[in-house]
């Protein structure tokens, strides 16, 4: 299970992770997106929330990343939290807008299944 939501600024992610919280998501549960490395860097740091890493990604796909545009290695990202190609790349567009986009999923860490 997950949802997706697209945001403007910082401001209104921090906004917007409060209530998946209070609706039951974790911190550990939402993934903050943002075509910029370092202001995805920086909001992912300011609101808690979680990078995509290994976890998530696999070994394989985590090193596959480092030779991948950004566009590219988002997309896989995104996937990986259970988003369809063809989502993927939808929310790849916004990023490119300047947009950010939050994802939250629930994980079961035993299997890596998207519920």
């Amino acid at each position: 299970m997950y949802q997706v939501h697209v945001v403007e600024n910082g401001l209104q992610a921090k906004e917007k992770i409060d209530e998946l919280v209070t609706f039951g998501y974790t911190k550990d549960d939402v993934y903050l997106f943002a075509h910029d490395k370092t202001r995805s860097k920086h909001l992912t740091e300011n609101t808690n929330t979680e990078d995509v890493g290994m976890k998530e990604q696999g070994f394989l796909d985590t090193v596959g990343n480092l030779f991948k545009s950004r566009g590219d290695e988002l997309r896989n990202r995104m996937s990986n939290l259970g988003l369809s190609d063809m989502e993927a790349e939808r929310y790849e567009e916004v990023l490119d807008e300047g947009k950010v986009v939050i994802v939250a999923s629930k994980q079961d860490n035993k299997d890596g299944i998207t519920h």
